[in-house]
């Protein structure tokens, strides 16, 4: 390998590394944006319709306080499996 293929595959690494970091952070960005509009239309749910899927509208508004960072559906997910795991402990406890 000459010296010039050496020196050009180096600068080339951090240019890739660089526009990885970018793509990541677009796609990151894109993923919360879409999460978040998603988590408004649950607002629009009725208090039958959340407890259907584990949640009661208490849950919508502790999930709207995260961080834009942060996905909120992830969070709402945890709450309703957590829910989901005690009503099931207690279901066994009875019988």
């Amino acid at each position: 390998m000459s010296t010039f293929e050496h020196t050009t595959a180096f600068s080339a690494a951090p240019r890739r590394a660089w526009a990885v970091r970018t793509v990541n952070a677009l796609s990151g960005f894109y993923r919360a944006w879409k999460n978040r509009r998603d988590f408004m239309r649950l607002g629009e749910m009725s208090d039958a319709e959340l407890a259907d899927i584990g949640l009661v509208r208490g849950d919508l508004h502790v999930a709207v306080g995260l961080p834009f960072g942060s996905d909120p559906t992830v969070h709402l997910s945890t709450i309703a499996r957590q829910r989901l795991r005690v009503a099931e402990d207690a279901a066994r406890r009875v019988c």
